[in-house]
């Protein structure tokens, strides 16, 4: 996903001592949303919406909340530890999931200052990529011990997993250059079976019918943006660039049998040649999006303009607004708990 990428990011079960994060009443399901915080300030946070579309938010967690990720009735949350660096500040945080919210204080996982940024769960076993330690641990959520790693050559970003292999971009190299690769991690043994190179800035990856898209965000010596897609499909990759100040953050969807990419406020389809339809473009919005992600056939845009505004879209397949959340200080990734799947 789109994250600010100015970040450098033992075992021990420790818990806090929050009050509880809850809600009086019962809830069929929860959206849980990702907010980073400020850099520095290690106000990351969890804004939780419920049946009814009210939002509630935890106290702070702790300096950057990367990502999340349900679990049957736990939610997972990757706290990367921004730019202190401390051995505490990296750290997974765990808890408990009821139909009146979050069961607090949960529980801290300690990761060495590895920075982790994001996550896929396969069989009880999380993998999650990690920028200081650069490699994809793995992560036991039957005994809560990390139990062996996967070293890869830079920062690695996004994970996603089919039916035989992990897929893991790198999004820069270890000295910050705009990275080109693609990790390919067969899932049987944890060895890395293929390194595939795209042009630069891999950032996020999805699946669509059996083929691999990547969206990637690059920048040149003074931090200007470029954008562009690439594909993996039987082995053969193709890349297409947008240039500059055209496309905006880094999200790439399958969505309603097609690819999207978000775009200049919305998301817009990638053809088979990996153009962007944007007469068929969905959303239109003036700040930007820090991530777009599917929740039951439904687009849920974060927006921020990167200070005060920072709220939730939902839109439907036809562009009809369907309703919108104040949240924390820059959303970024969603996850959902239904209690009729656990």
């Amino acid at each position: 996903m789109q994250k600010t990428l100015l970040f450098i990011i033992t075992l021990f079960f420790i818990t806090c001592d929050s009050p509880n994060t809850s809600n009086d009443s019962e809830n069929m399901s929860w959206v849980f949303v990702a907010n980073e915080g400020d850099l520095g300030a290690s106000n990351g946070s969890i804004s939780m919406i419920d049946d009814d579309g009210n939002v509630s938010e935890t106290h702070a967690l702790g300096e950057i909340v990367q990502s999340v990720e349900v679990y049957n009735d736990k939610l997972i949350v990757l706290i990367n530890g921004g730019q202190n660096q401390s051995p505490e500040d990296s750290k997974i945080k765990i808890f408990d999931i009821t139909s009146n919210g979050l069961s607090m204080p949960g529980i801290e996982i300690f990761t060495d200052n590895s920075s982790p940024r994001e996550m896929v769960v396969i069989e009880g076993m999380l993998y999650f990529t990690n920028w200081n330690t650069q490699d994809i641990k793995i992560f036991n959520l039957f005994n809560y011990t990390i139990e062996s790693s996967i070293p890869v050559d830079g920062l690695p970003e996004d994970i996603i997993a089919d039916a035989n292999n992990l897929w893991v971009t790198i999004n820069m190299n270890s000295d910050w250059t705009p990275g080109n690769k693609i990790v390919k991690i067969d899932i049987n043994t944890n060895a890395v079976s293929e390194i595939i190179e795209v042009e630069d800035g891999p950032l996020e990856l999805t699946e669509y019918d059996g083929d691999i898209y990547i969206s990637r965000t690059y920048y040149d010596e003074n931090w200007n943006a470029s954008q562009g897609v690439s594909s993996i499909k039987n082995g053969n990759v193709m890349n297409k660039n947008y240039g500059s100040g055209g496309a905006c953050g880094g999200s790439i969807l399958n969505y309603n049998n097609h690819v999207y990419r978000s775009f200049e406020g919305g998301i817009a389809p990638v053809d088979s040649d990996l153009n962007l339809d944007l007469g068929s473009k969905i959303g239109n919005f003036e700040n930007e999006i820090y991530h777009a992600e599917i929740i039951e056939n439904n687009i849920w845009f974060a927006l921020t303009d990167k200070e005060d505004y920072n709220e939730i879209k939902v839109i439907d397949l036809n562009g009809n607004e369907l309703a919108t959340y104040s949240v924390g200080k820059f959303p970024g990734d969603f996850a959902i708990w239904n209690q009729d799947n656990n």
